[in-house]
């Protein structure tokens, strides 16, 4: 009975301890943000030091701005609640959201929050749903340039469970910092909506994300496995050096998180809506059913270059790799699959490529080494992914195809990657290996489908991450 009593004891420290994280963090962008901790007493400031939070689901934010579809990122919100709905690649059963202001012109009011499980679209399981405090108290306020982390709230999750997050917005935000291009729908509702079950008050939708930036987890990772039924078993588990996605560096088992760090085509950019047919999702359903499953996170941003900041697109690769890669927890091996648009965006004189200098395949090289080496300083796996064909798209020509050629050579046999995956080599015509294979083309010929994507999955050698 005593031993009994004493694991009950030290469960309720631990439960007390993961339900009073918090955190606000001031900073204007490309600053280093100083972590301001919300009012709490020393047990919360104990607590927040204490708990180890792994990555479940993560979206790089953008400047608001008008993209290629219909978004609320420029009016903001006002007196309105907004359902965000993201599927997470990890488990645990307590969790926490990170919300982002970095790019707001005044200071963010979360009037309220709640984090639960989807019961699709709009609606939630009721039985599930949370109330998220921040530093104890229901709403917080996040300085412009600022981002802000709610305390822990129990729900058990697993993997590729589907999570919705809610905000409401009692006062005008201003314009909303965003990820323009989610490839899954959000939802909206006039007044205070938070404790909706059944998803009817929600009557507009966009395809973005709103300020949302990170859902993380903790406590027991017994439920990292998914749920019975939700992953399909999969043709090969990519083990071997044999496996299509190229040449490897030996090293030791991986377990922590895998970051697919890119542009559109990393995005999802052509994949079905709502469906999670983008290559991260499949890359990690293709973990879990091989018996290896790791949280993957997404790090795309349609649009975004290597070298040069745009409105439109994100802060430039090398400016953001530090926050959307390495400041992640756990992160233990990172994918880079980025220069197209370096490449492409300065062949046509389009008002939405821009900025679209002539770079040469010598200064993206360089972007990539710098990549690199920031990675390996933090003890993080680097693989390089050779870029796609694009014969055919509005900006191919020889000059970009010349580029593409040269650092796509370089990408496979430099060595400086710690491996690399040929998704150029898998997803290419046989007939012409300029262009995409049409089984494997969206329509644009630069993009693929939900086929090419799964292509694009099993073309990397999971040793090799």
């Amino acid at each position: 009975m005593r031993f009994a009593s004493s694991r009950l004891a030290i469960s309720l420290v631990a439960l007390t301890a993961v339900l009073a994280t918090s955190g606000v963090a001031g900073a204007r962008p490309r600053a280093t943000a100083t972590p301001q901790t919300l009012p709490g007493s020393a047990d919360t400031d104990r607590a927040r030091a204490a708990t180890t939070w792994s990555a479940g689901w993560a979206a790089p934010v953008q400047r608001p701005s008008a993209g290629f579809e219909e978004n609320w990122s420029e009016t903001g919100f006002d007196r309105q609640t907004v359902r965000q709905v993201v599927r997470v690649t990890g488990g645990g059963s307590a969790a926490r959201i990170k919300l982002s202001n970095r790019y707001g012109e005044q200071p963010l009011r979360i009037s309220g929050a709640t984090i639960a499980r989807s019961a699709g679209g709009a609606a939630v399981r009721p039985q599930t749903l949370r109330k998220l405090t921040f530093g104890n108290r229901t709403s917080v306020t996040i300085p412009a340039g600022g981002e802000g982390a709610s305390d822990a709230a129990p729900l058990r999750v697993s993997a590729f469970d589907t999570v919705t997050v809610t905000l409401y917005f009692a006062k005008p935000t201003g314009p909303a910092t965003f990820h323009a291009q989610a490839y899954a729908h959000s939802y909206r509702a006039r007044g205070d909506h938070r404790g909706d079950r059944t998803g009817s008050a929600f009557g507009e939708r966009t395809r973005s994300w709103y300020y949302l930036s990170d859902v993380e987890l903790t406590g027991d990772r017994s439920t990292h496995a998914p749920r019975s039924g939700r992953v399909v078993d999969q043709a090969g588990d990519g083990a071997g050096a044999d496996a299509p996605g190229g040449a490897s560096r030996p090293g030791a088992a991986r377990r922590g998180a895998v970051v697919a760090f890119g542009d559109s085509i990393t995005d999802g950019y052509g994949s079905t809506v709502d469906a999670n047919k983008r290559y991260p999702d499949q890359l990690a359903e293709r973990l879990s059913a091989a018996g290896r499953a790791r949280p993957v996170l997404n790090a795309g941003i349609g649009g975004n270059l290597l070298l040069n900041d745009s409105a439109w697109y994100g802060d430039r690769a090398l400016d953001r790799f530090e926050r959307d890669v390495l400041d992640k927890p756990g992160v233990s091996s990172v994918i880079v699959f980025e220069g197209l648009n370096d490449i492409g965006f300065s062949e046509v004189d389009l008002p939405t490529y821009k900025p679209n200098p002539q770079l040469s395949a010598t200064e993206l090289i360089d972007a990539y080494r710098e990549l690199i080496a920031r990675a390996r300083a933090k003890g993080v796996r680097v693989v390089g992914a050779t870029i796609l064909p694009f014969k055919g798209a509005e900006y191919h020509t020889p000059r970009a195809e010349a580029k593409r050629q040269q650092i796509n050579a370089w990408i496979r046999t430099s060595g400086e990657f710690d491996a690399y995956v040929d998704f150029a080599a898998a997803l290419a015509d046989p007939a012409d290996p300029l262009a995409l294979d049409p089984a494997y083309d969206s329509g644009d010929h630069k993009h693929p489908n939900d086929a090419g994507y799964r292509a694009m999955a099993d073309a990397i050698d999971l040793d090799t991450i």
